[in-house]
């Protein structure tokens, strides 16, 4: 549906990540969210989830914020995302079909 729309598999798989990254530093389900936890209760008995969350949503929000800015910049650059990887997306011409020759 993306390349109709004229974004390539790269693009949107950079424009993914890019949201992707942004919300795994504040989800329970990050593999290091249990190690970083008890890191942080070494030093501060009271810490616990909601506190780690709590810490980590600012950087959440500004890699979000700077994220989206590269990837807008990126796309209306231009610039390709890799060899032979361009940010936009053109269909192919698809030909007219022709009639069948006409038998007597």
């Amino acid at each position: 549906m993306l390349m109709l729309l004229g974004i390539s598999p790269e693009g949107a798989t950079a424009a993914y990540r890019v949201g992707d990254s942004a919300t795994n530093i504040i989800t329970p389900l990050m593999v290091y969210f249990p190690l970083i936890l008890v890191f942080a209760q070494r030093w501060q008995k009271d810490f616990g989830l909601g506190s780690l969350t709590a810490m980590m949503i600012p950087y959440s929000v500004w890699l979000l914020i700077s994220g989206t800015v590269l990837i807008v910049l990126w796309f209306y650059l231009g610039i390709p995302l890799g060899p032979d990887a361009p940010v936009g997306y053109t269909l192919p011409e698809v030909a007219a079909p022709t009639a069948p020759p006409i038998m007597n």
